[in-house]
């Protein structure tokens, strides 16, 4: 993707990457905006900006974990807050995305 509507995209669907993400694994901010921003090409600040947003909303929650290496790790979790909206997202994506994918198959 590229220009100005290829981030919009990413953008939007940025939040539903997160939450499920999250949904599989607790993780931790570092790890997150890597798998995201090798998947998407994503920048770091905006996902960190985002993931300051998804926690002050309480759809994903913090915890500190003990590291082999060096001091504890903030780690991230959705909470069941989070699930309910990682649930409806994936409706509206599918929906989107069935939507889009017949306008576009249609076009010759």
């Amino acid at each position: 993707m590229t220009g100005r509507i290829g981030a919009q995209l990413k953008k939007g669907v940025l939040e539903l990457r997160v939450l499920a993400l999250l949904s599989h694994d607790d993780s931790y901010g570092f790890d997150i905006a890597g798998k995201l921003a090798e998947a998407i090409d994503m920048g770091e600040g905006t996902i960190y900006s985002l993931m300051r947003r998804l926690l002050g909303d309480g759809l994903v929650e913090t915890y500190l974990k003990e590291s082999d290496r060096g001091p504890p790790r903030k780690y991230i979790r959705i909470t069941s807050k989070g699930h309910g909206r990682l649930v409806a997202q994936k409706s509206d994506w599918v929906f989107f995305a069935d939507a889009a994918n017949r306008i576009v198959g249609a076009l010759k």
